[in-house]
């Protein structure tokens, strides 16, 4: 009987982390402030080319990876108007479809690990799929593309690419292993004694 309890124990284990304790809300601050202002200052400033690496995207689906889908959600739709707040950047006209699509990543990435399951790059996959596709339908629907709409989206989908593979190639490993470390960090006396 005590076997099957520690089974059950483990199965019940989340498979993301929980998102409002003091040092988990930390982490998604850093997180936010990185995907809304350091990651692009740093590229911007660089000189490198932001529309292949989406330096803001990427802070945001590891949010949703690791912490669910609320707070994906809520770090993906505040990250473009707080780096706007900021920097001027992103531009106004495009500034309402990069909210909603960041916003797509992170609660999808979170939903598809928390509430269907997924492994983190299946999760990872409908993430980018599933964001793109929510950008061309708020461009399309907003009309907030300056050129032609092929020419528009040509440019700024294909660099991407790049930056979505890589992505693939990362993030669900960053994510498992910052979930393994802060459980690791949330079993032991100290983490319990401090989240209490």
């Amino acid at each position: 009987m005590e076997h099957a309890g520690t089974d059950s124990g483990l199965r019940a284990m989340p498979l993301t982390l929980p998102a409002w304790r003091f040092r988990a809300l930390t982490v998604q601050g850093i997180l936010l402030i990185s995907a809304s202002f350091l990651l692009p200052a740093a590229s911007h400033g660089l000189g490198l080319p932001v529309r292949w690496l989406l330096p803001m995207h990427w802070p945001v689906i590891l949010v949703g990876l690791c912490y669910g889908w609320k707070s994906g959600l809520l770090v993906g739709l505040a990250a473009p108007g707080l780096s706007f707040l900021i920097s001027g950047r992103p531009l106004p006209v495009i500034l309402p479809a990069m909210s909603i699509e960041l916003a797509t990543y992170g609660l999808l990435a979170g939903f598809a690990v928390a509430n269907l399951g997924w492994n983190r790059w299946l999760a990872t996959v409908l993430s980018l799929v599933g964001g793109r596709v929510v950008f061309v339908a708020t461009v399309v629907f907003l009309g907030s593309h300056v050129e032609p709409l092929g020419i528009y989206l040509q440019a700024a989908m294909l660099p991407g690419l790049v930056a979505a593979a890589v992505q693939l190639l990362s993030l669900p490993a960053l994510a498992g292993w910052w979930h393994r470390h802060e459980s690791l960090v949330d079993t032991s006396p100290r983490g319990r004694s401090g989240s209490e």
